[in-house]
């Protein structure tokens, strides 16, 4: 997975990153991506809040429920 990789689900989904949150998600995922695999419940976007726009907080925390429930996590 790259940065590009990140944009273009973003995109799909209707959720336009800025530079910095963009930088913020790729880095979070390549440092923490063992912990997401094996405890994916231990993320919580509201620890992040002020790294993302109104608009895109909304839609991402959407999106993971979405994720969340599609896989009874």
């Amino acid at each position: 997975m790259n940065i590009n990789d990140i944009n273009n689900f973003a995109i799909n989904n209707n959720i336009y990153l800025s530079k910095k949150e963009l930088d913020f998600i790729y880095n979070y995922i390549k440092d923490n991506y063992m912990l997401l695999i094996d405890n994916p419940n231990s993320f919580n976007i509201s620890n992040y809040k002020d790294i993302f726009n109104e608009d895109n907080y909304v839609k991402i925390n959407n999106l993971i429920n979405i994720y969340k429930k599609k896989y009874n996590l």
